[in-house]
């Protein structure tokens, strides 16, 4: 049995299995928790009341959660002197699977960030973002329905690895000295300097992980978004071996676009070419121009998607990107839809996954019983999806969004309503279980 230094273990129930590749959670499944600072209180508690209720009605009282306390940022100062001990990653790490309120990283410390400390340590490569419209949430849209799509947005590398020197110190000096004089660029002296790395094995296994979930969620499509057009090695490479992976470990599930676009044409007599041989045997028979039941692998230049989101978002459904670029697009295609407030998010490796609300704590809401925690009640419908809880999750979304509907919602979204007068962060938590029965 693992032991931990302050923590004591849940009484009762059964750490999480993952095995080839598949969740195996018991009726009664240990899954640790952090409160979170801020409004972490707030919010969490409205959502333990949620999950709890839906797990109970979907399954009749026959299955439950048991809830396993662990620590990070202020309560983990309080703790352990420190805000991300051990603990706490030797609990996600065994236990699998996680969920979390917003951290604030302290002002001192040896943490650039407690949420990229979190995902560096335990590997979570894949920033995982559904960004899916609810009924009567307020939208500067006119059909913000058409917007249903998944981020995979790559998290270890990029400028967010956190390579990086400032600008006068001897370490800048050193590097400009490097490349003005060996690889023969021209840069000034008082620039600050950072790495942009982006590896063959961590965008393989990103495209790996959002083409899998394509396949077991019955999408469509992945559009790998890259600005390869001005980056040509870095994300340009991110293009060509997100193809590669597509093409080399999936072939006979995708076809991608240039394909397509290849089919018609050699079908159609306006080029012969030497593949269409190929590609009518890779079809079954189809039509030209017809994926049929295999995945479609498209590309985007990065700044062409957030224009593509906003006047054809119903394209995409899967989207892998670099670290920076996944970043900007998920909050932007956030937006959209109701903001980081109803955006739900998860950072998933091969062994491990954590889910969290989208935005940050908020320290002036703290206690306030205020601010929407629909992020927070989001990301538990992810986690019980991912443990295949799926009834649960379901019951979740309806109750959520018929209290949009109903317009019981807390007042970031009754100021963008006429006449609504908001509740509170624990009513709403109350609103959506009302409407789960």
């Amino acid at each position: 049995m693992v032991q931990f230094n302050k923590l004591v273990l849940p009484e009762r129930g059964k750490k999480i299995e993952i095995k080839e590749g598949k969740v195996k959670a018991s009726n009664n499944p240990i899954i640790p928790f952090i409160v979170g600072d801020g409004i972490g209180p707030d919010i969490m508690n409205a959502s333990m009341v949620v999950w709890n209720e839906a797990v109970k009605l979907a399954y009749n009282a026959k299955r439950e959660i048991e809830w396993f306390e662990i620590f990070a940022g202020e309560k983990a100062v309080e703790k352990y002197g420190e805000p991300l001990p051990e603990d706490t990653l030797k609990a996600i790490r065994h236990f699998k699977i996680a969920i979390k309120g917003p951290l604030t990283t302290p002002v001192a410390g040896g943490y650039r960030s407690l949420n990229v400390s979190l995902r560096q340590l335990l590997s979570l490569y894949a920033c995982v973002r559904p960004v899916k419209y609810y009924k009567g949430v307020p939208s500067p849209l006119k059909n913000p329905e058409k917007m249903n799509v998944v981020i995979f947005r790559e998290n270890t590398e990029d400028v967010y690895s956190g390579i990086e020197w400032e600008e006068g110190t001897k370490e800048a000096k050193k590097v400009i000295d490097f490349l003005n004089k060996e690889m023969r660029t021209k840069l000034e002296y008082d620039a600050g300097i950072g790495i942009k790395p982006i590896s063959v094995s961590k965008t393989k296994r990103l495209v790996r992980k959002a083409i899998q979930y394509a396949i077991d969620n019955n999408k469509r499509s992945v559009t790998i978004v890259h600005k390869g057009n001005i980056m040509k090695f870095t994300e340009g490479a991110f293009k060509k071996w997100g193809y590669e992976l597509a093409t080399e470990e999936f072939r006979g599930k995708v076809i991608t676009e240039d394909e397509l676009y290849d089919q018609v044409k050699a079908e159609d007599g306006v080029t012969p070419t030497t593949k269409k041989g190929v590609f009518k045997s890779l079809r079954g028979g189809r039509p030209a121009g017809d994926p049929g039941d295999r995945i479609v692998i498209k590309d985007r230049i990065a700044d062409q998607m957030f224009m593509q989101l906003l006047t054809r978002p119903d394209e995409y459904e899967v989207i892998a990107l670099p670290n920076l670029n996944g970043d900007y697009l998920s909050d932007a295609a956030a937006g959209q839809i109701g903001g980081l407030g109803v955006a739900p998010g998860a950072n998933i490796g091969d062994n491990v996954a954590l889910f969290e609300p989208t935005h940050g704590s908020a320290p002036k809401y703290r206690g306030l019983d205020k601010v929407n925690p629909s992020s927070l009640v989001l990301s538990g419908v992810m986690m019980l999806k991912y443990i295949g809880w799926a009834e649960a999750a379901d019951l979740i979304e309806k109750g959520l969004e018929q209290a949009f509907l109903d317009r019981k919602v807390t007042y970031d979204l009754a100021r963008q309503m006429e006449g609504v007068i908001p509740i509170k962060t624990s009513e709403f938590g109350e609103a959506i279980v009302e409407r789960m029965k």
